[in-house]
C-alpha cells in the first residue's frame, strides 16, 4: 500500500470515529431532553386515566352530600341517612345528610337541580316528584331537564284496607259492591295529590267504578276516620296500617307492589286480585344534577347496588317496609319516565287539581 492509500484511510478511520462520538453524544442529550420533558406529561396523563372522573368530580377528599328535601325523620331521611353511611364505606369518602325541606320538596330539590353537576350533591328523591310537575303550580326546578337517575333504590307498597264491620273481604267483593252502589263508597287520603288519593282513582279508572273521595289534611286524621268506620276504604302506607291489620281494627284485602309485600306475605297483591295493571309504591331513588359525567353516574350507581346487596342493609330497610330493587342508569330513568307519563295521564284524565 502507498503513502497516499494509507494516509487515506487513517484519515478515514478517525472521521468515522468523530462522527460515531458526535451522534452517540447528540442521541444522549436528545435521549435526556425527551425524558425530562415527558415524563410529566406521562404521569398526569397516568393519573388522569386511573382517575377519569377527577376532573369532573373535584378532589377526592371533598365530601359527598345527599340532599333529604324533607324535615329530619320519616322515610326520606331514614333511607338518606342508611345509604349515606353505606355509599362513604364503599366509596371510601366522607358522606353527610342535609334537610333541607319546604314547598313540597321544592327546596332541596331545586338545591341540587343548581348544584355543581359534578357527583358530590345528590338528592333523595321520593315518588311525589313524579306527580308534583302536574300539581303543584310555579314548580322550582323541572325534573327531566334539570335532574338525572342515579338510581332506582327500592319503594314501600301501599295496602288496601277497609274497617273491620265493612261486609267485604276481597278485592273482587268490593268492586261489586261499588257497582251495585255506585256513589255510596267513600275513600279516604291524607289530602289532594296524595297517594292514597291518586291510588283511589286509579281504582275507579280500572274498576269502572264511582267511589266519592273525601281528602284529609293529613294520614292520621284519614286513618283514624276509617277505623271509626266513617268512610269505607283506604289506600295506606303498609308500615302505618299493618299494626291495624295485625290488631284485628283493620282488614287487608291487597297490596299495591308488583308482587307480595315481605311485612304481608299472606295478602294478595292487587293484580292478583283481578286488577290488571293496578301498581302504586312509595319510591324512593337516588338523583344528580343534569349533566353530570356518565362515568360519575355509573361510579355512584355500581357502589349504590352494592349497598343495596348488602344483607345488613336488606334486613334494615324491610322493617322498615322498604321492598330494595337496585338496577342499572337505564333501568331508573326507564322507571322514572313510566312513573310520570302514567300519573300525569291519570292526573289530568281526573282533573285532579292541587288545594
Amino acid at each position: 500500500m502507498n503513502m497516499t492509500s494509507m494516509l487515506n484511510s487513517v484519515v478515514h478511520s478517525v472521521l468515522n470515529s468523530l462522527v460515531s462520538s458526535v451522534r452517540g453524544a447528540v442521541l444522549t442529550s436528545l435521549k435526556k431532553l425527551v425524558r425530562s420533558a415527558l415524563l410529566p406529561c406521562l404521569a398526569i396523563l397516568a393519573v388522569a386515566l386511573a382517575h377519569p372522573a377527577a376532573g369532573a368530580q373535584g378532589t377526592a377528599s371533598d365530601p359527598v352530600t345527599i340532599v333529604a328535601p324533607v324535615p329530619a325523620g320519616g322515610g326520606v331521611d331514614f333511607l338518606s341517612r342508611t345509604f349515606a353511611n353505606a355509599l362513604a364505606e364503599i366509596l371510601g369518602v366522607t358522606v353527610i345528610v342535609e334537610n333541607r325541606p319546604g314547598a313540597s320538596a321544592g327546596i332541596g330539590t331545586q338545591y341540587v337541580a343548581r348544584a355543581k353537576p359534578d357527583g358530590h350533591t345528590l338528592l333523595m328523591g321520593y315518588s311525589a316528584l313524579a306527580t308534583s310537575k302536574f300539581l303543584v303550580q310555579n314548580l322550582l326546578y323541572d325534573l327531566e331537564q334539570d335532574l338525572t337517575p342515579v338510581a332506582y333504590i327500592g319503594y314501600i307498597p301501599l295496602i288496601l284496607v277497609v274497617p273491620p264491620s265493612s261486609p267485604v273481604n276481597s278485592v273482587s267483593e268490593l268492586i261489586a259492591l261499588a257497582r251495585n252502589n255506585p256513589g255510596t263508597l267513600s275513600y279516604a287520603s291524607g289530602g289532594v295529590g296524595a297517594g292514597a288519593h291518586l291510588s283511589g282513582e286509579l281504582f275507579k279508572s280500572l274498576t269502572k267504578t264511582n267511589v266519592v273521595h273525601v281528602p284529609y289534611k293529613g294520614n292520621a286524621p284519614a286513618l283514624n276516620d276509617l277505623l271509626g268506620a266513617h268512610v269505607s276504604l283506604m289506600f295506606d302506607t303498609i308500615t302505618t296500617s299493618m299494626p291495624y291489620v295485625t290488631a284485628h281494627k283493620l282488614k287487608a284485602l291487597a297490596t299495591t307492589g308488583p308482587v307480595r309485600a315481605p311485612m304481608a306475605p299472606n295478602v294478595p297483591t292487587m293484580i292478583e286480585a283481578g286488577v290488571p295493571g293496578f301498581e302504586v309504591s312509595a319510591w324512593y331513588m337516588l338523583f344528580a344534577p343534569k349533566k353530570t359525567p356518565v362515568a360519575v353516574l355509573q361510579k355512584l350507581n355500581v357502589a349504590l347496588n352494592q349497598a343495596i346487596a348488602d344483607p345488613k342493609i336488606q334486613s334494615a330497610m324491610l322493617s322498615q317496609g322498604v321492598v330494595l330493587t337496585g338496577g342499572t342508569l337505564a333501568d331508573a330513568d326507564k322507571f322514572l319516565t313510566e312513573e310520570v307519563n302514567r300519573w300525569g295521564q291519570i292526573i289530568q284524565t281526573a282533573n285532579i287539581k292541587a288545594e
